[in-house]
């Protein structure tokens, strides 16, 4: 049976591209064939807004509007998943601190980073993934945290930052999305850049490629502590 995989999409302040990331891996993940869930806690419930544009011909998205509360049920019954849900995508209000942090890792097994290509959200990166290492204890949880850099233009001296910023983590960089328009198209209908039906989306699409193996990779892993396999300098040993 395939576990369910939660992916918490974080990031320290607005504007960074986290829902974009969120609603293009549901996209991908529908598509694919994988029972979807997303979960929208951003108070502007954009990736919910995203959800309602989506035609009901495209592969089916389970969405849940967690930034708001309901009062024709109760909270938990709002909250809860589908029986058959496989991937859960969860879009997490920007720069989440304290114990609101702390609750949002546990709950997760595996946190993306969006990062864009400025000083001010290198800065502000910089002391958000601090948190995560001291007050999420994500190491210490064994979760998996990894970056995305997000609406990247390669050819700027602000990458070259970036890159030279990212390096001194020795965390995963997965993907470097291109700030492209094939993103504007996708969300205006509800779809993924992997949806659209155009060669002009190609070059955007391989982008991901690597970002999601790696994702495969955690559910492998996921599956073998299930079985009682642990993975040992690359080798698998039954525990």
């Amino acid at each position: 049976m395939e576990p369910v995989h939660r992916i918490l999409i974080l990031n320290a302040k607005g504007g960074c591209g986290k829902t974009t990331i969120a609603t293009n891996l549901a996209a991908y993940y529908a598509s694919a064939g994988r029972n979807t869930t997303l979960l929208d806690y951003d108070p502007q419930g954009s990736a919910i807004k995203w959800l309602s544009l989506r035609s009901p011909e495209r592969p089916a998205i389970h969405g849940i509007a967690a930034h708001q509360r309901r009062r024709d049920v109760t909270r938990a019954f709002q909250m809860r998943l589908p029986a058959e849900a496989e991937r859960v995508i969860v879009d997490a209000p920007a720069g989440v601190s304290g114990l609101g942090l702390v609750e949002y890792v546990q709950r997760a097994d595996t946190i993306l980073l969006p990062v864009l290509p400025s000083p001010i959200d290198i800065h502000a990166a910089a002391h958000f993934i601090q948190d995560l290492l001291l007050v999420g204890k994500v190491r210490a949880a064994g979760k998996r945290l990894a970056i995305v850099v997000n609406r990247a233009r390669e050819n700027t001296l602000i990458f070259k930052d970036l890159e030279r910023f990212l390096a001194t983590l020795k965390l995963p960089l997965l993907a470097t999305l291109r700030d492209s328009q094939n993103y504007i198209r996708a969300a205006d209908q509800g779809l993924g850049v992997h949806e659209l039906e155009t060669a002009r989306a190609a070059v955007d699409v391989k982008r991901w490629t690597p970002l999601v193996a790696w994702l495969d990779e955690v559910v492998g892993d996921m599956k073998a502590r299930e079985s009682g396999v642990v993975r040992v300098f690359g080798e698998r040993h039954r525990k």
